[in-house]
Parts: structure tokens; C-alpha cells; sequence
């Protein structure tokens, strides 16, 4: 009988068989298959360029949108579509994918499917083996790695954010073993609120030590709520639908209006009074969805919300009214029109994502009311050069019964109108008196009154044309406008004025007390909650900002009880500073609000000793606009080029100068004898024997690629300031200031007659083009004109 060989070390063959079986457990491949392919949903390579990806998208979100495709899957296609698009478009996410196979919803970024792995004393050592919970940052749960929150990102994404939706936001750290317990709470709380449109963040303490102070989270865990930049404290049993209620809770408390029968066109008509478009959401639950009140807050600024209950016996009527099916949630916005919807929507599965698309499509009425500065932004947008015109038709009318016949012919204008540049609004004269009359200048004309306007830039400065014989909503008024509109999207030109709008009043802003006082009761609300639960460390921030107001208050009023005579020692120096500001910068005298960075035109004079640095050496990229004048039309000219240029000073690649061709007409000779071609596209060749008169010319100069580009005066023979030449010659309009390298032009100006002569009217109207000259140059649309060479430094030199 065999004696069997025993181990001489126990301990050490145990370890070594438990280390092989190990070994063979890690080298099993174990395969995990993702919920879904975003690559074969969309039918692209992983090749595939954005271009490709994003062009892909489009078709199948139009195939398999719910609204068009009657398939009972294409709802959860649609979705699909749309998740699959929301990773491969973000190359973050696409990468991540790329590499481990993942997606937002199932493992943490940049994370292996297969735990950590580390090197250590020649062993691989698996840290998920043991599952120790602490201070294990890169095993962390998806929903937190997800959703970590940096200081700067707090304050730079979320806060503005806070403005559009509610943020939920976990306070947690490593070694917090509640927060261990509370995660599976959580992440069920976060499934179900981020699809209805709550933000999500996570603060680790240990991490963010910085930014959970700012939010005045001193234990861990915590929950609180971000809404309108505000922070508040989750005080309740960690629940799912105490969470969801927290967040519910956090809404103003006014954002739907429960709709019956009874207030249904009070409701519906008060579109006029408020200036938004209405919307009814029919459902059979009883309660409003936090879905639409969460829309409701998102979109709270463009459109009034209403909730009809399909359950009651009073909202009967409604649903005969509008033929509403009870199987599923319906939607219909309202706009001019209450007796039938502009708009209609019915889903069984009313998701954020179809809400979001079918209000953004409805925000403004089909002619809304100018009433604040943001609202004419958003319909009238600044003229971009990459993208197509965009025109405004604005009505200028009244409030009173008789303007009501014309402002409807006007609506019925506008609902015909399918044509995505152009945008119709209405403007009472009586709320934004400074807008009509900055349209309305220099012209006898009453409302009501058509404008068709072009926004240029975002200092107010707008091209226009008023429809010639006023609005009265006949027939012949409508073919007028329409033939004008058609004419304007192909030959722009023909808006030929031009004027800085100034910044339009907010006509709400008499609701601003009664806003206030709801605010200040969802403030005294909060106040009494954190007082009952928060603990003082929490409430110091708060009692600070209340001693402070208090302090400042009084120290406000203390100021104001000695400031008596400070005032009247500071109202001479103001007094005489009245003449200064009639005849300085056109920002004093315009009605803009928002001016150029300059408040003058620097000019300078192009002589011999100016010419090497202003034309010759000029950087590349920058453009010297150099006005031709003479001795008699210099001050007349001169004001009239700051006008016109005025605009454009806060461009750095611009130079201002003049030229006087009295002193310096061999070199205007020399230089357009270098380019021929400058005269004889305009048909202006010199006559044999007759000198050319450059009065009024204004060239374009690029001193580094050697080209220019030629203004030639056109004179209009209209008045269209309404002002003599000679004041206008004598103010300096603009804030022009002449510098010359030469003494002679320091000798004032002699006295002009105030009468005018033609050839007088004529200078001054020689540059009336000169502004719409200066966008096309802006927008690089002008003839260029290359030289070989500059004429010489002796051309310039004047003649003593």
C-alpha cells in the first residue's frame, strides 16, 4: 500500500490553489451585451463622419416621428433615433462607447467592464473581488459619475439653467456610509425624474469641498433644489415620491390654470392682454402631470398654460367643443384665433421631448406686440452675413376702436404669409413713443403706418422703408404691401433709410409689484421652512443678506437726509455742460441706448507725413476710408462722413482720413491713373481739357494687398435731416476730430451765411449712400481695384 505524499506546507498549497482558481475565474471571457447598438439603429459605420451621422438623423427622425408614422413603434423608434443620435454626436460619448462599449444609462465613463486592476508586488490585484465600498472613486455608480459637478460648471451651466428647470442636486463623499444606503433611492428618483426634464448633479465633498460650501451643504448626505438661482434643503424621509413631490413643490405655485367650462374664454381671450399664445393640455388624471408643469416653467416667458380635467362634468363642453379623444393626452395652442387651434397634438405617450418641439413651434402669436427689448430681439434678429436676410413688418397703430379694422386686415396679412425671413409685429405708438418716432421722422405722417426694417448690428442700427400712403386695411393697402415685401426680398436696396433704434420699454413692467408680491411669499414660505428644520449654520448666509439690506437701507436714507447741497453744487457744472452735449457725439444726440465702443470719428489728415504709417505700412487686414474734400466743402463734408461712419468705430481694422485735393490732386491723378478702371466702370472718364472734380469721393484703402475700393457721390436731392448745411458743417456731429500734420489747417472756420445756396444743398448731400457704401465694404461685396504700387511719397507732398 502506497503511502501518500503529503504538502509540507499546508498553508502555502492552500493559497496556491486558491490563487488558480482565481487566475482561471479572471481569464474567463464574460461578454455583456449592451441594450442597444446607437450604430445599427442609425445605419452607419463607426467610420462614419458627423456630417454623415447627423444627415442620417434627419431622415429617420422625419420617417419615424410620431406624428407622421401611424406604426404603433414608432414612438420607441423615434426615442431610440434620438438616443442613438445624442451619443455618436458627442464625441465624448462616442469615444466612450467606441472603447468600452458603453452608454450613458448602463456604466460610468472611461470605466472597464471588468473592475480595476492593479499592479503590485508582480500581482494583478482585482479591487472588485473584495467590493470594499470606501474611498473607491473609479467603481463609482454611474448615476453619480454621471452627473459630478465642478464649482465652475455650477456657476457658469446650472445657475443659468435654474432659470429654465429645476436641478436636484445629492451632496455625497467617499467614506459616508448613509450615502451608501440612499443610493438605490436615488437612482430610482433620477430614472424617473431626467426624462421629465429635471437636472440632476452630484457634489462629492471630498472633491468639490469649495462648491458645497457655496451651497451651504455642511453634512452628507444631503439633497437639495436649485430653481431661479435659489438653493433649497431637502428636510423629509428619503422617499421616491417625497423627492418627486420636493421638486414639485419648488415651482411657482401659479404656472397652470386649471380650465372648465365656466373660465374657458376668459382664459382663451386674454391672448391680447398678456401677449402670449394659450395652451390646453386634456388629460383624465386629476392633478396637473409634473411633465406639463415643468414645460409650463421652461417656457413661462412665451406661453400661458391651462389644464382641462377630461374627469369632471364642468369640462364637458370643452371636449364637444374641440371633438377632444379621451383615450390619450391632447394638446392645442391657441393664438389670435379662439375659436379654432392653431395647433394640435395627441400622443398616448406624452413625452418631453415631443412638448419641447411642438411649444418651440408656437411661441409667438402670428403678430405679436412689441412690449419689451428681448421679444423684438428674438423676432427681429441682428443681420448675420453667413446666413439669409431676415425682414420685420411692423404696424405702427393705436389702442382706440378705430384702428381695430386695420389691425386686423393686417393679421389677415400676416396668416397668409409663409415665409420663414419674414417676421410681422405690431407696435402701439402711445407704449414705445421713442421707436415711432424714430420711424417716423422727418415725415407728417399719423398711424397707422407699415415699416419694413432690416436689423444691421446690435447697436440699434436698422434699414427701413415706410409703405407709402399709410394702413388703412383696404384692398389696395394689402396688394401694396405684398408687392413691397416681394420687391425687398430681391433688390434690398430699396430700403433706403436708415436710423439707431433706441431700447424699447418694457410695457409690463407696471405688473413688476404684483410679480413681486408673489415672490415675496414663496420667499417668507421658504424662510419659515428653513426655520423649522435647517440648522443655524445653515441659516447664517440668509440672516447676513437681511442685516445687510437693513444696513444698507439705512445708510441709504442717511445719505439722502445730508445730500441736499451736494446736489445743488453739482447742478451748475451739469447745466453748462447743455451746450457740449447738443453739439458733441451723435450718441448724445441718437436715441440709442447702446453706442459704439467710440463716442467720436477720429479723422486724420493723409499728407507726407502721415502717408507712410496710414496707407504704405498700414497692418494687413486694416482698411484706411479716406474722404476727398476740399478748402470750402471741408467742415460741410466732414460732418456728414462722421454721421455716416459713425456706426462703424467700433470696428479695430477701420482708419478714418481725409484728403485735401487743393493741396495734394497729383497724387488722386497718379493713383487713379493706377487704376483706370475704377472710373470706367462707373462710365466717368476725364473730358479732354476738363479737370475732374473729386468732391466727395471716399476711398477705400488696403495698404497691405494694395487694392481699393471707390465711393462716387450720388446726390438724392432730398433733405433728409430737415437741418441747413451750414449748422451742420459748423457742429461736429459725430465728435469728428481733424488732425493735421500741417499748421495751416489750424485757422478757424470763417462765418457762414445761413442762407443756402444749390451748391451747397448739393455737397452736402453727397454722401447719402455713404452708409449702405460702408456695409457692403463691411461685408466684402465691393468691386476691389489692385495696383501695382502706391504712388510715391513725392506725389503727396504739398506744394509750398
Amino acid at each position: 500500500m502506497k503511502q501518500q505524499k503529503m504538502c509540507p506546507c499546508p498553508n502555502t498549497c492552500g493559497l496556491r490553489h486558491i490563487l488558480t482558481l482565481y487566475l482561471l475565474l479572471m481569464c474567463t471571457p464574460v461578454k455583456t451585451a449592451p441594450e442597444f447598438d446607437p450604430y445599427k439603429v442609425l445605419g452607419v459605420s463607426k467610420s462614419s463622419s458627423q456630417a454623415e451621422i447627423k444627415k442620417v438623423y434627419k431622415q429617420l427622425a422625419k420617417e419615424w416621428h410620431p406624428d407622421k408614422n401611424k406604426n404603433p413603434e414608432a414612438e420607441d423608434m423615434f426615442i431610440k433615433i434620438s438616443k442613438s443620435y445624442e451619443i455618436l454626436s458627442n464625441e465624448e460619448k462616442r469615444a466612450n462607447y467606441d472603447r468600452y462599449g458603453q452608454t450613458d444609462e448602463n456604466q460610468a465613463y472611461g470605466q472597464p467592464q471588468h473592475g480595476y486592476r492593479h499592479f503590485h508586488n508582480g500581482f494583478y490585484f482585482d479591487q472588485s473581488f473584495f467590493h470594499f465600498p470606501f474611498n473607491n472613486k473609479g467603481n463609482r455608480d454611474s448615476v453619480d459619475s454621471k452627473y459630478m459637478l465642478h464649482y465652475n460648471q455650477y456657476v457658469n451651466d446650472v445657475m443659468p439653467d435654474s432659470f429654465r428647470r429645476p436641478y436636484l442636486i445629492k451632496i455625497t463623499s467617499d467614506w459616508c456610509l448613509s450615502c451608501i444606503h440612499l443610493e438605490p433611492i436615488w437612482k430610482e428618483t433620477v430614472q424617473e425624474l431626467e426624462p421629465l426634464g429635471v437636472g440632476i448633479g452630484v457634489v462629492d465633498v471630498g472633491y468639490e469641498r469649495r462648491l458645497a460650501n457655496h451651497l451651504g451643504a455642511h453634512r452628507t448626505p444631503s439633497i437639495l433644489g436649485v430653481i431661479n438661482g435659489k438653493v433649497a434643503f431637502f428636510n423629509y424621509a428619503m422617499a421616491p415620491e417625497h423627492l418627486k413631490q420636493f421638486v414639485e413643490d419648488l415651482l411657482p405655485q401659479r404656472l397652470v390654470e386649471k380650465v372648465t367650462d365656466r373660465n374657458d374664454l376668459e382664459f382663451l381671450n386674454s391672448w391680447h392682454e398678456q401677449n402670449k399664445p394659450r395652451v390646453l393640455l386634456f388629460d383624465q388624471v386629476s392633478a396637473v402631470p409634473l411633465l406639463f408643469k415643468l414645460t409650463a416653467f421652461a417656457y413661462k416667458d412665451y406661453v400661458q398654460f391651462g389644464y382641462v380635467d377630461q374627469g369632471l362634468s364642468e369640462t364637458a363642453n370643452l371636449l364637444r367643443k374641440f371633438n377632444i379623444n379621451t383615450y390619450a393626452p391632447t394638446m392645442l395652442v391657441f393664438k389670435e384665433n379662439t375659436d379654432k387651434p392653431a395647433d394640435i397634438i395627441q400622443t398616448k405617450g406624452m413625452k418631453k421631448q415631443i412638448m419641447d418641439e411642438f411649444i418651440s413651434n408656437n411661441k409667438f402669436l402670428l403678430v405679436p406686440r412689441l412690449v419689451n427689448q428681448k421679444l423684438f430681439d428674438e423676432l427681429c434678429p441682428v443681420k448675420q452675413f453667413h446666413r439669409r436676410r431676415k425682414y420685420c413688418v411692423l404696424l405702427i397703430t393705436g389702442e382706440e376702436e378705430s384702428f381695430s379694422f386695420g389691425n386686423g386686415a393686417f393679421l389677415s396679412v400676416a396668416s397668409s404669409n409663409t415665409k420663414e425671413v419674414l417676421r410681422f409685429a405690431y407696435v402701439y405708438q402711445r407704449q414705445q413713443q421713442a421707436l415711432c418716432e424714430t420711424l417716423l421722422k422727418s415725415r407728417d405722417s399719423a398711424p397707422p403706418q407699415v415699416v419694413i426694417l432690416e436689423r444691421r448690428n446690435s447697436a440699434g442700427k436698422v434699414l427701413y422703408k415706410p409703405v407709402t400712403g399709410g394702413w388703412n386695411g383696404s384692398e389696395e393697402d394689402k396688394h401694396q404691401l405684398l408687392e413691397e415685401l416681394e420687391r425687398v426680398q430681391t433688390d434690398p436696396s430699396i430700403l433706403n433709410y436708415d436710423a439707431t433704434l433706441p431700447e424699447l420699454n418694457n410695457e409690463f413692467a407696471s405688473m413688476f409689484f404684483i410679480q413681486w408680491i408673489y415672490t415675496a411669499y414663496d420667499y417668507l414660505t421658504q424662510i419659515g421652512d428653513d426655520l423649522l428644520h435647517n440648522n443655524w449654520r445653515e441659516m447664517m448666509p440668509l440672516l447676513s443678506l437681511i442685516f445687510s439690506a437693513l444696513f444698507i437701507l439705512c445708510g441709504t436714507v442717511i445719505i439722502q437726509a445730508f445730500s441736499d447741497s451736494s446736489e445743488d453744487k453739482h447742478s451748475k457744472p451739469k447745466a453748462k455742460d447743455g451746450p457740449k452735449a447738443e453739439n458733441g457725439s451723435p450718441g448724445s444726440a441718437g436715441t440709442s441706448s447702446r453706442p459704439p465702443k467710440k463716442n467720436f470719428v477720429e479723422v486724420t489728415e493723409l499728407t507726407d507725413i502721415t502717408y507712410t504709417s496710414n496707407l504704405v505700412k498700414l497692418r494687413p487686414g486694416h482698411i484706411n476710408v479716406v474722404l476727398v474734400l476740399t478748402d470750402n466743402s471741408k467742415n460741410i463734408l466732414l460732418s456728414k462722413f462722421a454721421k455716416e461712419v459713425y456706426s462703424f468705430t467700433g470696428s479695430l481694422t477701420l482708419h478714418f482720413s481725409f484728403l485735401n485735393v487743393d493741396k495734394h490732386i497729383e497724387w488722386m491723378d497718379a493713383l487713379l491713373d493706377f487704376a483706370p478702371e475704377a472710373l470706367k466702370a462707373d462710365g466717368d472718364e476725364e473730358d479732354a481739357g476738363h479737370k475732374m472734380d473729386y468732391t466727395g469721393y471716399v476711398l477705400a484703402l488696403n495698404g497691405h494687398k494694395k487694392y481699393l475700393c471707390l465711393f462716387k457721390p450720388v446726390y438724392t436731392g432730398e433733405d433728409l435731416d430737415g437741418k441747413s448745411s451750414e449748422e451742420e458743417g459748423g457742429a461736429s456731429a459725430g465728435g469728428a476730430r481733424s488732425r493735421s500734420g500741417s499748421r495751416e489747417e489750424q485757422h478757424p472756420r470763417k462765418a457762414m451765411p445761413r442762407s443756402r445756396s444749390t451748391s451747397t444743398l448739393q455737397i452736402h448731400h453727397k454722401l447719402d449712400r455713404l452708409g449702405l457704401w460702408m456695409e457692403r465694404l463691411m461685408e466684402g461685396t465691393l468691386p476691389r481695384y489692385y495696383i501695382a504700387a502706391w504712388p510715391g511719397l513725392e506725389k503727396i507732398t504739398a506744394n509750398k
